[in-house]
């Protein structure tokens, strides 16, 4: 039995790996390369110079590969790559990179993208990250792996978030969320490290350093920068170094409520 719907919509020069299932009324691009075992829905569009590996789940009117909506877009040559075991859910809408930003979208592989998830031009994502329905990210953001975004969050352009980070439903985030990290609110600023995550995947003595670590950083009023210079170079935790590099390395800054000196005493 075919694999491919009578009604799907197969351009010229698409190619498709073994057992690829296509349904009802999808329209594959000429230029899109489609992995093993993956299936597409009905409805769903795929265009542009769009490669999609093994074992993805793109369900039903999903848009993926169509042009940036970036105004200064002008026919360049953009791709979208996405990886492996990949579930990208009802009405997502995927968009290729632009000139400005390196000409290419990246997704990483294990995500779940829900329904009416939007990610914007030049966004790159690691591995195993879940997007709640309807969290939107602006061109040139980046995850981490495993990171969480919450439902009907939108995130500011050039945000960078670490890996194991969560953002909480129905935030907006403008500034970046440091590894570990657990933010919320709008604006979102941080509420303390993502333990539920990290319980899940740590060791309770690598969470006990990285809560040292964020006391000392956000909960004391010092200068962040210098504390995490300090840490950095008297720590032995790989982890906790990685925490402060971000921190170092922030371009849009980390949002925090600062404690003032005084308000200690």
């Amino acid at each position: 039995m075919s694999l491919i719907h009578p009604s799907a919509i197969i351009e010229d020069g698409a190619l498709l790996g073994k057992n690829v299932s296509v349904g009802p009324f999808a329209c594959i691009g000429k230029k899109v390369r489609i992995g093993d075992n993956t299936s597409i829905a009905s409805h769903a569009i795929i265009e542009g110079d769009t490669t999609i590996g093994k074992n993805n789940r793109i369900f039903s009117h999903a848009a993926i590969g169509t042009i940036p909506q970036d105004l200064k877009y002008d026919g360049e040559d953009v791709k979208l790559v996405i990886g492996d075991n990949n579930t990208i859910r009802e009405f997502t809408l995927l968009n290729p990179g632009t000139k400005g930003g390196g000409s290419v979208t990246k997704i990483g592989s294990g995500n779940l993208l829900m329904a009416y998830v939007h990610l914007g031009h030049d966004v790159i994502i690691g591995d195993n990250c879940i997007l709640a329905n309807a969290a939107t990210l602006a061109g040139h953001v980046e995850l981490g792996n495993h990171v969480v975004i919450g439902g009907f969050t939108p995130i500011h352009q050039f945000i960078h978030i670490g890996d194991y980070a969560m953002i909480g439903g129905a935030s907006a985030l403008t500034q970046d969320i440091p590894p570990y990290c657990l933010a919320e609110g709008n604006r979102a600023s941080l509420r303390g490290l993502n333990l539920t995550g990290l319980r899940r995947s740590m060791e309770r003595e690598d969470i006990n350093l990285l809560k040292v670590a964020y006391r000392e950083l956000f909960e004391q009023g010092n200068p962040l920068q210098e504390v995490a210079q300090n840490i950095f170079e008297n720590t032995k935790s790989d982890k906790v170094k990685k925490l402060c590099e971000f921190i170092k390395t922030s371009k849009r800054g980390i949002p925090f409520k600062r404690i003032q000196n005084e308000d200690k005493k």
